[in-house]
């Protein structure tokens, strides 16, 4: 469902993350890891936040289904954002990783594939946000 395609797609950015996090820490340019730049420290730390917020839906729509209340929007949220932050993150994941990033079988090439079916099944990210608007919808009516 909506909840467990949300949670693969947090596990999908938090792989494509920490794969090219370790690329960023080994690679240097002017004598210097990637990673400790600030421009990349900026990119890095709003996707790190992106992921968590991401993982906070998820659990937050799990624990509603498994309390019995309602959750059809909370976890259409979730797969939503889930979806789109596994997108943005396999991306940039492959920014940061250089020219190896979109080398096949390496895994940001994978993760950056990969990261596009979580839009795409369970309900298009289209379907997740009409879902959503008719939950908002009822508690005006």
């Amino acid at each position: 469902g909506r909840i467990g395609i949300g949670a693969q797609m947090v596990g999908l950015a938090r792989g494509a993350f920490d794969a090219a996090l370790a690329h960023a820490h080994e690679r240097k340019q002017f004598g210097t890891a990637v990673a400790d730049f600030q421009g990349m420290q900026f990119q890095y730390a709003r996707a790190a936040g992106d992921i968590e917020a991401a993982r906070v839906m998820v659990y937050n729509a799990a624990r509603l289904k498994e309390c019995g209340m309602p959750f059809v929007a909370e976890a259409a949220m979730a797969k939503l954002r889930a979806s789109e932050v596994a997108q943005s993150v396999a991306s940039q994941a492959i920014d940061w990783m250089g020219g190896v990033g979109f080398t096949r079988g390496l895994p940001a090439e994978k993760f950056y594939r990969d990261s596009k079916i979580g839009t795409i099944y369970e309900g298009t990210s289209n379907i997740q946000l009409l879902t959503i608007a008719k939950s908002i919808q009822a508690k005006f009516k």
